[in-house]
């Protein structure tokens, strides 16, 4: 994960929770992409993050 990158959890106009990954210097470099109707849930989506991202395969789908 970058330095200094933080997660942040909100709620959405549709009050939902979310989760996003802001870099260092305000950058959004990802999100959940699917609100989550307990906090807990989005909780739990950004610990999955934590745990498979470090270890993710970069995959070319372009067939290059």
């Amino acid at each position: 994960m970058p330095a200094n990158a933080r997660f942040e959890l909100f709620l959405d106009r549709a009050d939902e929770w979310r989760w996003r990954l802001v870099a260092s210097n305000g950058e959004i470099i990802a999100d959940s992409a699917e609100g989550y109707a307990a906090k807990q849930g989005a909780k739990r989506g950004i610990e999955s993050v934590k745990r498979v991202a470090e270890d993710a395969a970069v995959v070319d789908t372009a067939g290059e």
